[in-house]
């Protein structure tokens, strides 16, 4: 890394650097506290408000500066690199998008299996939930479809980080549980097109939300993963 780079603000490189990769199920990578919990309330003071259901594109969304740092450093080169030697991949030509949920209602469709689109490379989840106090709604890395096989969870709370390598077999989910449930999804993508794409998809889907006939018409419909 070059000298001249500034360190991160707030997530703990060390920390990242030593999570272990995992191969089973699928390659992926997992650290408790990817940013430090004496952080977790000036973080959280300036998240942003998410008051439906279902992900939201970040730059629709508003937040202030500590949060915002650590978005940056989240995009930063240093955090890339980080991913790149976990993974053995190269994501130089692998631009980021970054969605985020802010809660959950209970409802069968929310938390379904699936293994990311194809065309994601590297899903990185981060956790932004001041407490996840329920047994139901942790994160899963699963085997299969079956949101009951899992191989390993982890309740979505603050800090905390699932980096994967997606793939057909990159399988994950939650069971549904109603609370606030803040997280935060960065994505290495394979295109500047599918960016524009889903911060596209992801408007107008904050916008039906925002009219009560067509949000509870999201609310109920089928998820196919």
């Amino acid at each position: 890394m070059a000298e001249s780079e500034a360190p991160f603000a707030l997530l703990d490189e060390a920390a990242i650097a030593a999570a272990p990769r995992r191969d089973d199920p699928y390659e992926f990578a997992f650290v408790e506290h990817a940013i430090p919990l004496a952080e977790r309330d000036g973080v959280l003071a300036d998240a942003p408000r998410i008051p439906d259901r279902g992900s939201y594109g970040l730059p629709g969304l508003q937040y202030g500066p500590r949060f915002g740092a650590a978005v940056a450093d989240l995009l930063s080169p240093r955090f890339r690199r980080l991913v790149e030697a976990k993974f053995d991949l190269d994501l130089s030509k692998a631009p980021p998008v970054i969605v985020m949920m802010g809660n959950t209602t209970g409802h069968y469709n929310e938390g379904y299996a699936h293994p990311d689109s194809r065309h994601k490379i590297v899903t990185v989840l981060l956790g932004f939930t001041r407490a996840w106090p329920y047994e139901r709604g942790r994160l899963r890395v699963l085997r299969s479809a079956d949101r009951e096989d899992f191989a390993f969870e982890f309740a979505p709370e603050f800090g905390r980080m699932l980096l994967f390598r997606v793939s057909e077999k990159s399988w994950h989910g939650f069971l549904p549980q109603k609370g606030p449930r803040m997280s935060l999804q960065l994505c290495f993508v394979d295109s500047e097109a599918y960016v524009r794409k889903e911060y596209l998809r992801h408007r107008v889907s904050a916008f039906a939300k925002s009219v009560p006939l067509l949000r509870k018409a999201i609310d109920w419909a089928p998820r196919i993963g």
